[in-house]
């Protein structure tokens, strides 16, 4: 089956030969996510997985970063109408468990920071080749969110419960350097050697026993998969439960405003 992708608005899409190139294509705004890339996000890797023309995937950001995460004015849509977060989960849960369950390595090829859901994103990806100025940060408890878009998931999975803590409870950053030597990510690399080790990557893979290296990645993902489908679905409720929060919302004000949160639920310390 050979998809047509041209119905992408918020991912620019292009296949050369049987490599199918992603771009979050945000890149006045940092690729941050609106409604329309979320939807996007949920149906790429679908389609993408069902392309006969495709072994390959490499997932990139358009501009500086990777991405910075979610719109700071749908936040605040989804403030005003809580329709709009609930309309979203099935989306979200599809997105995670399509990059799981698609059986083509997808290597990431993370052009500069990568924050919150965008974060998340790409360490779900197979391959994670960072330029070595990048920052990685899931900070959703900075702003009153759960960490509940399978970034208390793919944390511990990668480097194990007490590492995790260490960043989802505080929503500290962590360069890409860091994050390779505790085996977050694959590689971090200076930005001048960034396209040709993401080419590497791609050529080995690309030129591979394409369907032996599919079942191992399936299998490979088997413990992670499973993880993730026994809580995502408490998760993504948590998170939609945390948006309602008087925190949530003084967060987002804050930052549309230029100004630090006040959280009402905080202690004295």
């Amino acid at each position: 089956m050979t998809v047509d992708y041209s119905r992408y608005r918020m991912l620019h899409v292009e296949r050369t030969r049987n490599v199918l190139r992603i771009t979050l294509n945000r890149p006045d705004e940092l690729n941050a996510w609106n409604q329309s890339l979320h939807q996007e996000l949920s149906t790429i890797f679908v389609d993408a997985g069902m392309d006969a023309e495709v072994d390959v995937m490499v997932l990139t950001g358009a501009g500086r970063v990777f991405s910075a995460g979610g719109d700071w004015n749908w936040m605040l849509q989804q403030i005003a109408d809580p329709r709009i977060m609930g309309a979203i989960l099935p989306d979200s849960k599809r997105m995670m468990l399509s990059v799981l369950d698609c059986g083509k390595p997808i290597i990431c090829r993370l052009n500069g920071d990568a924050i919150g859901a965008g974060c998340t994103l790409a360490l779900f990806c197979d391959y994670v080749i960072a330029v070595d100025t990048a920052r990685l940060a899931d900070p959703h408890v900075k702003v009153g969110l759960v960490t509940g878009d399978g970034g208390a998931v793919i944390w511990p999975h990668l480097v194990g419960y007490a590492r995790a803590r260490r960043y989802l409870l505080t929503g500290d950053y962590i360069s890409a350097k860091e994050a390779e030597s505790i085996g977050l990510i694959t590689q971090a690399v200076p930005a001048g050697e960034l396209d040709a080790t993401v080419d590497m990557w791609v050529k080995r893979m690309a030129n591979s026993a394409t369907q032996a290296v599919g079942w191992s990645k399936s299998l490979l993902n088997s413990g992670l998969r499973q993880a993730l489908a026994a809580s995502i679905d408490a998760s993504l409720a948590y998170e939609a439960l945390s948006s309602a929060t008087q925190d949530h919302r003084s967060a987002v004000e804050a930052f549309l405003n230029g100004r630090k949160p006040m959280f009402i639920s905080s202690g004295r310390a």
